[in-house]
């Protein structure tokens, strides 16, 4: 099968750095990769953000990636990009002229917008993934939403003329069955996990106290890590550590890292806050294998990739109980789940959980019996290859079996 993924501000090739940047680029990267494992063709369309990019590059993991000409070559935060969707999609079009795909994935509302005006051009069908729904980052952001004014309404045209939605979870289902989309057209394919570099065994960071919590993700007020710190007041011997934002040496020019140092030393645990920075990839597994328990207690999550990626390491989660998490985590087998923007309700989790050893080894190993089960990239491709399949004319699928 030939299969086009748009992801307009998300490159899979991308360093998973800055605001703009995260789970998405994982996501995109990660899928394509299972994919092209699976014997299918995979060609990435993203925005050229660089001048030096070559217009296409061949992905170690075999998908290539095409870097569209839409707007000027350099970054520009994704709030900012609409306005470049009709040369983006447009470039779409004309590739497909000579290399058309079986089927178009979009990821992200504007990469929907690019991608359905170019479908409707070629007559391909569109499986669309949001990744984060308008209605809700509204909901809890208010005012300081930057997304442009139509995000709301082209979503829900969006999700009308998708032959499916790939929802990322439960939660994510209901909203869009909230703004009107019939119940059969939307369908969850979560996120994944690397089972074979998030493990159990191998490097361990080293940690200074007695009792360990990590957090890790953006730098950005809706990810809760003040919620962390504030819980961290009634934990004792016990440091957190808030893996994220930019390198260690520039974390003092960082608005929300000074926010949240001034919370630590408000409530009396500066000196248990561990703020590294950016973490590489590469390193992460060894950071989560030093915990005895990863929180993640954001606003909301449309999925959330650390705790399925602590899972695989085999570490409980304590996570707020909202969004994805709310299907990720399984309250009293795989970790805890608490309310959100609680953080008594955090502290008392957290320090029962501390003082229960056996109870956390328990949890543990049933986190990463569920994230390899469940969560395998090579699951999730398999279920995506299913809507696929069920989106694409019988034609198509006739071929591709052949």
């Amino acid at each position: 099968m030939k299969i086009a993924m748009i992801s307009e501000h998300a490159s899979p090739l991308a360093t998973l750095r800055g605001v703009d940047a995260g789970g998405q680029n994982v996501h995109v990267a990660e899928l394509s990769a299972a994919l092209c494992r699976s014997g299918h063709d995979v060609l990435v369309y993203t925005r050229r953000d660089d001048p030096q990019l070559e217009t296409e590059v061949i992905a170690p993991a075999g998908y290539r990636v095409v870097h569209v000409p839409a707007g000027p070559a350099s970054y520009l935060p994704k709030d900012q990009l609409l306005e470049h969707m009709p040369e983006f999609s447009a470039f779409i079009a004309d590739h497909w002229e000579h290399e058309r795909p079986d089927i178009v994935h979009a990821h992200f509302w504007m990469s929907g917008v690019a991608a359905h005006i170019a479908a409707r051009r070629t007559s391909l069908p569109v499986i669309q993934t949001f990744h984060a729904l308008g209605s809700v980052k509204k909901r809890f952001q208010g005012a300081a939403d930057t997304s442009p004014q139509s995000r709301l309404a082209t979503e829900e045209q969006l999700a009308r003329d998708a032959a499916y939605v790939a929802a990322t979870c439960s939660d994510e289902v209901f909203e869009l069955v909230r703004m009107g989309l019939p119940r059969s057209q939307a369908v969850v394919v979560p996120c994944g996990v690397d089972v074979n570099a998030f493990t159990p065994t191998g490097p361990v960071a080293e940690r200074n106290r007695r009792h360990r919590l990590v957090t890790a993700g953006r730098l950005v007020p809706r990810k809760g890590f003040d919620i962390a710190i504030r819980a961290l007041a009634d934990i004792p011997d016990t440091e957190l550590v808030i893996a994220g934002g930019p390198m260690d040496g520039e974390l003092e020019d960082d608005a929300e890292a000074r926010r949240l140092l001034d919370v630590a030393t408000e409530v009396g645990v500066r000196d248990r806050v561990i703020m590294p920075g950016s973490v590489s990839r590469a390193d992460i597994p060894a950071l989560f294998r030093s915990a005895d328990a990863v929180v993640c207690v954001p606003w909301y999550e449309p999925f959330g990739m650390v705790p399925i990626e602590a899972m695989a390491c085999g570490r409980p989660v304590i996570a707020a109980a909202v969004g994805g998490m709310l299907d990720t985590v399984v309250d009293g087998r795989t970790g805890r789940l608490v309310p959100a923007r609680d953080p008594q309700s955090l502290a008392a989790s957290a320090s029962a959980l501390l003082a229960a050893e056996d109870e956390r080894r328990e949890f543990g190993n049933a986190a990463r019996a569920r994230a390899c089960k469940r969560y395998s990239w090579d699951r999730v491709a398999a279920e995506t290859l299913r809507l696929y399949r069920k989106a694409i004319p019988d034609s198509a699928v006739a071929r591709d079996a052949r």
